[in-house]
């Protein structure tokens, strides 16, 4: 009978140990992914040694959950794309398309600065297609409200809107730059986003 008992209580040892080690794997894999977000975006060349002590764990262990930089850098811009698709769709794009335009590069700038050099280290990393995907559905909220504003006559049709979605992203992306090099705040940023954009796309 004891050792039935005994019998009985292993697995219950066993499945405690394995709940354990897969919390730490979880704990492990999003201080990894943190890591690697912060410093990724203001040093696109940080290196997995950087970033595994940035995260407080061991090469081997980083490569016991990502085998490759290549692999860890995909699974930052998944996220990334993850949580600036969703900050984005709960923004009010409705009303006057201009004040709209201006909500919504704010709150890109601000996801923009978040994910910083991230881009420029997908650059290296991985094919452009999935580069793209980090800009489309931004470029296609963009592109919405360009169009909505060329109707009601507020905004320029004088140029490719290509072209000014281009001119768009470069903004954003030369303001998160600016910051980094203490030319203009955090602070400040925004606002001189929205207005250089705004300027740059009224009719």
């Amino acid at each position: 009978m004891a050792a039935a008992e005994t019998k009985v209580a292993e697995p219950a040892r066993a499945s405690s140990q394995d709940r354990t080690k897969r919390a730490d794997a979880v704990r492990n894999i999003e201080a990894i992914v943190a890591a690697a977000t912060r410093l990724l975006a203001v040093d696109p060349d940080a290196s997995i040694n950087d970033i595994a002590k940035a995260a407080h764990v061991g090469r081997v262990t980083l490569y016991g959950h990502f085998d490759s930089r290549a692999t860890l850098i995909r699974e930052v811009v998944d996220r990334a794309i993850a949580q600036t698709d969703e900050a984005l769709a709960s923004l009010d794009l409705d009303g006057d398309p201009r004040e709209a335009l201006g909500r919504l590069l704010e709150a890109t700038w601000h996801l923009t600065h978040r994910f910083g050099a991230v881009v420029v280290a997908a650059s290296q990393a991985l094919p452009p297609e999935q580069i793209r995907r980090a800009h489309d559905e931004p470029a296609a909220r963009v592109r919405a409200l360009l169009e909505r504003g060329r109707d009601a006559g507020e905004l320029r049709r004088d140029m490719p809107i290509d072209w000014q979605i281009s001119v768009i992203q470069a903004i954003l992306h030369g303001a998160s730059a600016a910051v980094h090099r203490g030319e203009i705040t955090a602070e400040e940023a925004p606002a001189l986003v929205r207005d250089t954009i705004l300027a740059a796309v009224a009719a």
